[in-house]
């Protein structure tokens, strides 16, 4: 990683600026730079001569129209107040090197913008509201910032003018810098949504609520809670290349047995950021009886032929929309008999289950399905006792082994729509348009000594994601089997492609 330059050549390079930059904010540089200073004459020189490269020939981004549309009801939800909603700053990983940047949902959601630091303001006017996107302009190469700073254009690449985010976003835009100050001085009501800019938060301390702030996070996760036509393309664009990212870990099992389940997680997220902008979340390479810890994500452990691999991951698109996929697969191809005796129950659960995703039903009717199943399965397998299964639904005790829900919604956030109101969520219908997770599983904890010695370490979940339609529901990420006869069928055909 190179050097960054020094504060005092920050500082030679303002006085050599004119008069209206010498007031901005010191460039930030890194301690312990290897040239004392910039002259006068670096510092003059290194603002000519360079070509103009405005794009001038910019169409609108793909869902223009549709965050027009989300932009339009939030308008309507909230007449006459100020709403602001910010994408967030880059955050300090170690020092001088921060992590890559994501949006905040809520602001990529209404912008289809991914930059740091910008906010979305909708000013009130007239029965409606004026919607305003501030952003960094580009850098400034009058007073050297371009090259000196350490987010200047040399440093970190070229970022949209103004004028270019206008054409792109459908949005009129200014510069973000003067946007704090603004909003101090601004009366009337305000809204924010909290948690991702610290300084827009204290520009208006004295003018918002928790409260009043929460119910514009509560709107802002609801509505999205049934997924337009472009939400619905990106889900199955995800879920395509998480089953290809699925197959690229089957293909590299034998290196994995070399390795650890690091290879797996390697493995996977190079597809992911092949086809997409990330992963949607850390990915779960749990092999053995990693596979019954719920979020193992140090993936440092071995991979060990004989045992079970339960790999839960999600190639997030670059419109930030996220798969989110489990299988649980053999490691050397084929399920032991117990494997598969504990595999094919949590099939059966997650039929069950998603037999029961459908318009009008409750959200909560696929979990009890499944959950039924799954406590069928531990009484006739004697791990509770004499108590029959409406007893054992009554006191939770399968939980034990079930130990989560059996699915969320999922969209721009892996757990989606998670601040709405629980009377529109977990207690609500389901309607066409929402996509949500089945994923039942069982886990048997290497010391649990309620069980069997043989269960002991063998965790299973298996996880699809279910959009519902006008007539029933669709298994967006089909393309990856899920019976045990399929798994082992199209683990060979993988492993000798």
């Amino acid at each position: 990683m190179a050097d960054q330059l020094t504060p005092a050549e920050s500082n030679l390079a303002a006085g050599a600026a004119g008069p209206d930059e010498t007031d901005e904010k010191p460039i930030k540089q890194r301690k312990n730079g290897l040239y004392p200073g910039v002259s006068d004459e670096l510092a003059e020189n290194m603002k000519s001569g360079w070509a103009d490269t405005e794009l001038r020939d910019l169409e609108p981004i793909a869902q223009a129209d549709r965050t027009a549309d989300r932009r339009a009801a939030l308008s309507k939800r909230f007449p006459g107040e100020r709403l602001v909603i910010p994408a967030g700053n880059l955050k300090t990983r170690s020092n001088d090197t921060e992590y890559s940047f994501r949006a905040a949902t809520e602001y990529a959601y209404l912008t289809g913008d991914q930059t740091e630091d910008g906010v979305l303001v909708l000013e009130p006017k007239g029965d409606g509201h004026e919607a305003t996107l501030y952003l960094l302009p580009r850098s400034n190469r009058e007073n050297g910032e371009f090259w000196l700073s350490g987010q200047g254009e040399l440093w970190v690449g070229r970022r949209h003018s103004l004028s270019e985010a206008e054409r792109l976003l459908g949005i009129p835009a200014k510069d973000v810098r003067e946007l704090a100050a603004a909003l101090t001085e601004a009366t009337g009501p305000v809204r924010v949504v909290r948690g991702h800019d610290a300084s827009i938060e204290a520009a208006l301390t004295d003018k918002v609520t928790a409260e009043r702030d929460e119910e514009l996070r509560v709107y802002l996760s609801e509505a999205r809670l049934v997924k337009d036509a472009f939400e619905i393309a990106e889900l199955r664009k995800a879920c395509d290349s998480t089953a290809r990212g699925f197959e690229d870990v089957v293909k590299v099992l034998d290196k994995a047995e070399a390795t650890s389940e690091r290879y797996i997680e390697g493995t996977f997220f190079l597809r992911a950021r092949v086809e997409g902008n990330d992963i949607g979340y850390g990915s779960i390479c749990a092999a053995g009886p990693h596979a019954t810890t719920l979020h193992w994500v140090r993936n440092n452990g071995a991979v060990r032929s004989g045992e079970l691999l339960l790999l839960d991951a999600g190639v997030e698109t670059t419109e930030l929309y996220t798969a989110d996929i489990t299988r649980t697969l053999p490691i050397n191809g084929t399920f032991s008999p117990l494997q598969r005796k504990i595999y094919d129950a949590v099939y059966e659960a997650q039929e069950a289950g998603i037999a029961a995703v459908k318009p009008g039903a409750a959200f909560r009717d696929f979990h009890d399905a499944a959950q039924r199943v799954l406590a069928e399965k531990l009484v006739a397998w004697g791990l509770l006792g004499d108590l029959d299964v409406e007893k054992v639904l009554e006191l939770g005790l399968q939980r034990r082994w079930t130990l989560h829900g059996t699915g969320h919604m999922l969209g721009m956030d892996v757990h989606d729509c998670a601040s709405a109101r629980t009377d529109t969520y977990v207690g609500g219908d389901l309607a066409p348009g929402m996509c949500l997770t089945v994923e039942p599983g069982l886990y048997f904890q290497a010391d649990d000594l309620t069980v069997p010695e043989e269960y002991r370490g063998i965790g299973v979940r298996i996880e699809d994601d279910i959009l519902v339609t006008e007539d029933g529901n669709e298994n967006l990420s089909a393309a990856l089997p899920r019976s045990a006869d399929e798994v082992e069928a199209w683990m060979a055909r993988v492993k000798q492609a």
